[in-house]
């Protein structure tokens, strides 16, 4: 059961996803994101359910199987660090590391996350991306089956959270992972994920492409990337939108019929059609 501010309401979802998918879990604030996460990992236990990664069984109520969070090859990230702040980054690391493990893993993440200047300070003399580098190489480093990320960037600015979610991407992909992600930023979804599952009191009640979960309809193009509109100007016969991606400033020429829902503020895509940019707003 979930304790919302509307009250006590169940979570009542099924989900099955492919191996190596990269989903996201959206929605408002009580709808049960967090608390999906929690259970997956065995931080939380439902009253009733089944979860079944890999053909083993993690949890099965009616046969009281419950694997313990220690028992189970997730890792976790969180939004706040959670980071040791008296052991260094390094110490942060191989204090993950299982008895007997191989420490190679250690340097592999150093290298892969770029920690490598960094690895002898503590965390407290860190920035916020860098320290959520750290804890993301720490959920690495008993190479999960699952990676877990609780709005892991939202305490971060816009330019460090493109940075982060290229590293996260890059992790995804290296290790083979399958990961679940909680977020609430669409161009970050959009970017990220394969599929997206939507939320609502505790209930999914949509579920697909961020493509077709974000926009009007589906856009085959050569590039797409995600950004907020800043400045709508009319020259003559057309108008100019200016848009941010991450850190980047982007100006398309758009038609009357293109601008016409736009306002400041609004999330779109911008997309390469024939070599002509095209804007979708985000709904």
């Amino acid at each position: 059961m979930l304790h919302t501010a509307q009250g006590t309401i169940p979570l009542d979802i099924q989900l099955m996803t492919e191996p190596r998918q990269f989903i996201t879990l959206y929605g408002e604030s009580g709808a049960g994101k967090t608390s999906t996460l929690r259970m997956i990992s065995g931080l939380l236990a439902p009253d009733k359910g089944k979860i079944v990664v890999n053909n083993k069984e993690w949890l099965d109520t009616n046969s009281k199987t419950n694997l313990k969070p220690q028992q189970r090859n997730v890792g976790f990230v969180f939004q706040e660090y959670a980071l040791f702040p008296n052991m260094t980054v390094r110490k942060n690391l191989e204090y993950a590391l299982e008895k007997n493990q191989d420490k190679n893993i250690i340097e592999e993440l150093i290298d892969l996350v770029e920690l490598g200047e960094l690895q002898h300070l503590k965390p407290n003399t860190l920035s916020g991306g860098q320290q959520q580098r750290v804890a993301l190489a720490r959920a690495l480093v008993r190479k999960p089956e699952i990676l877990l990320l609780d709005e892991p960037l939202s305490a971060l600015d816009s330019k460090m959270r493109v940075k982060l979610q290229d590293y996260i991407l890059k992790v995804h992909k290296e290790y083979n992972l399958t990961t679940v992600l909680v977020s609430h930023d669409i161009g970050e979804i959009i970017k990220l994920s394969d599929q997206v599952y939507v939320l609502e009191k505790g209930k999914i009640i949509q579920s697909g492409t961020p493509t077709e979960i974000f926009t009007t309809h589906q856009m085959s193009a050569k590039f797409r990337f995600t950004g907020e509109v800043i400045e709508i100007q009319q020259e003559e016969v057309v108008y100019i939108v200016t848009v941010l991606i991450g850190t980047n400033v982007v100006k398309v020429i758009a038609q009357e019929s293109e601008v016409t829902d736009l306002k400041i503020g609004d999330k779109v895509i911008v997309a390469s059609k024939a070599f002509n940019p095209v804007l979708q707003k985000i709904i």
